[in-house]
């Protein structure tokens, strides 16, 4: 079963009278009354990350792409909490050393702190990671309005490559690249500072763990709104060029596959000049791709100013 359908037909009877649960469609619990806002994500072997050779870098990534749930709200990440299970005796003192190792990293890098978790064993490795901050507001989704301008912050679609590296789906021609592609993968650019922006300018917002195209959809799910992206607009870097070119890839079958934890949002078009001056004294790279539209229209992506088919763009979607 596809998540958003468990959501929608099951899991959402059950919080009638829990506003701050947002109608489970917004990834975080908002408590507007004590200014609290938390997000939880669930980490698997095979799923979310091939095996744990390289754990030290698997748990940097389970805390960067748990804290962009609530940078994209606006909101500082403060605590977190991780529980994992491991496979029994196979947690010896060298791997729990590189957990403890990386964590005091994301700490001192992200400004967060641990407060708990649990631990227990079982058939493969999995992380839970509970993120807490605190703030009156938060950027929603499904709150865009008509002619706001689509911003993405970073670069899109080097994590997928480096992913598919790992796969052996990908050739990488020298070291330097295959050391920059397996870190996109590991160790996305998680926009912290970006919260304050969002905060300030976004009408809504979400990050990029699905794809720019999934979790566009997802951001204006309950708006009577669509939108418009020019493909040419979307930032990916030199070295993203690069590879497709080496390896004859087409552009919009590595483009759109998630796992950028980079931000979506939406935001008035009068607010253009602060926002470009705001991101400008943050040193935080934004990019205008599209805008939204009216519903009278259908979701429009071009390229070279011709439409692309939107079912040759497959994001990534959750079953149970």
């Amino acid at each position: 079963m596809e998540e958003n359908i468990l959501i929608s037909k099951y899991l959402s009877k059950l919080i009638k009278k829990n506003p701050s649960a947002l109608s489970l469609n917004d990834d975080v619990f908002f408590d507007k009354k004590n200014k609290i806002v938390i997000s939880v994500d669930t980490y698997n072997e095979g799923f979310h990350f091939i095996n744990t050779d390289n754990l030290n870098l698997v748990i940097k990534k389970t805390i960067r792409a748990s804290i962009s749930d609530l940078i994209c709200k606006g909101v500082k990440p403060k605590y977190y909490f991780i529980s994992f299970t491991a496979k029994k005796n196979t947690l010896n003192k060298n791997k729990i050393q590189k957990i403890i190792v990386s964590l005091k990293e994301e700490q001192k890098k992200y400004d967060i702190n641990i407060s708990g978790g649990d631990t227990t064993n079982g058939k493969f490795f999995s992380f839970t990671v509970v993120v807490l901050g605190f703030s009156s507001k938060i950027v929603k989704r499904n709150t865009a309005k008509l002619n706001d301008d689509i911003y993405v912050s970073g670069n899109i679609g080097d994590s997928y490559i480096g992913l598919k590296f790992l796969k052996k789906k990908i050739k990488i021609f020298n070291n330097q690249e295959k050391k920059y592609f397996i870190n996109k993968f590991y160790l996305p650019e998680v926009p912290i500072k970006l919260f304050k922006l969002v905060n300030r300018f976004a009408n809504s917002s979400i990050d990029i763990s699905d794809g720019i195209v999934e979790d566009l959809n997802k951001l204006i799910n309950r708006q009577k709104y669509k939108y418009q992206v020019s493909v040419d607009l979307i930032p990916v870097s030199k070295e993203f060029k690069s590879i497709l070119k080496k390896n004859n890839l087409t552009l919009h079958k590595n483009l759109f596959n998630g796992d950028d934890y980079q931000v979506i949002f939406t935001a008035s078009m009068k607010d253009r000049a602060k926002i470009k001056n705001y991101a400008k004294r943050m040193n935080q790279k934004i990019t205008i791709i599209g805008q939204i539209i009216s519903y009278n229209s259908k979701n429009i992506l071009t390229k070279d100013n011709n439409p692309i088919k939107m079912t040759n763009i497959k994001g990534y979607k959750h079953f149970i």
